[in-house]
């Protein structure tokens, strides 16, 4: 069985998804489901379909997370030991040779990613020429616009 990598506060997001998922949105569901049967003829009952579609989306997600959080590999960035190793959940501070911009991305797992919030997945380009560089190290990214390279600046785990 393979592994998934995921920050402890990615973690925490998916169990506060699933809890979601079984707590509120499945009893919703079901009490929609129940109240369109009331309505009588179900193969004319476009209330019945919804429910029952929106049932189907909320089972899968449910197996999608549980199966995400039974393959977890947690790793808390704050207690790794890696010096100034680039390594996932390092918090990692670039700056653009050819600009002089500066960017922070943390290296997070598949389902954490966000640009916006500086969170990179470990499969991205970026991600995958930062793993096991070290501070002062220069990586190199290929972009949509060519070749990008980056200085890294600092190296933190946060």
């Amino acid at each position: 069985m393979t592994t998934i990598p995921i920050t402890k506060r990615g973690a925490e997001k998916l169990k506060a998804e699933l809890h979601e998922l079984k707590t509120v949105q499945r009893p919703w569901v079901i009490n929609a489901i129940a109240e369109a049967r009331a309505q009588g003829d179900l193969s004319e009952n476009a209330e019945y379909e919804a429910a029952k579609d929106r049932q189907g989306f909320i089972e899968g997600r449910i197996q999608d997370v549980e199966g995400k959080l039974s393959a977890a590999v947690i790793i808390d960035p704050t207690s790794l030991e890696a010096g100034t190793k680039v390594v996932f959940g390092s918090t990692v501070l670039l700056e653009e040779e050819s600009s002089g911009e500066q960017v922070k991305y943390q290296i997070v797992g598949e389902d954490e990613a966000d640009l916006k919030l500086g969170l990179v997945n470990i499969s991205s380009p970026i991600a995958r020429a930062l793993i096991g560089k070290d501070e002062g190290d220069v990586a190199e990214v290929q972009a949509p616009g060519g070749i990008k390279r980056y200085e890294i600046v600092t190296v933190s785990y946060i």
